[in-house]
């Protein structure tokens, strides 16, 4: 597993990524060409992946995040030092805190 700040990236077996994948969203990259697994509502710093790959986004606030790295990249942030990951699959996952009477998502 890998963290950068609130966001947590699990790997996963291609056997085990759910057929279900396949017919979500591809998420578009941004200016600067990456993919973007969160974005800090405070900061405005993203953390995002560099490299060649894709992700898709199920719906809603609390939903994961697929990953697909064909060769490896890198996750950077402007905060956190760079995590390298290897090729393979991710579910990418934001970090959740409770306050009475709700549950949200990190602000960063």
């Amino acid at each position: 597993m890998y963290r950068q700040g609130d966001v947590l990236i699990v790997p996963v077996e291609e056997d085990a990524v759910p057929s279900t994948v396949a017919a979500l969203p591809q998420q578009p990259r941004d200016a600067r060409g990456r993919l973007v697994l969160a974005l800090g509502e405070v900061t405005g710093h993203a953390h995002a992946v560099v490299g060649p790959g894709e992700l898709r986004r199920e719906a809603g606030p609390f939903a994961a995040a697929w990953l697909r790295l064909s060769e490896g990249g890198r996750v950077v942030h402007e905060e956190h030092a760079v995590i390298p990951l290897p090729k393979g699959w991710y579910r990418v996952v934001r970090q959740r805190e409770y306050t009475p009477g709700a549950v949200r998502v990190v602000a960063d």
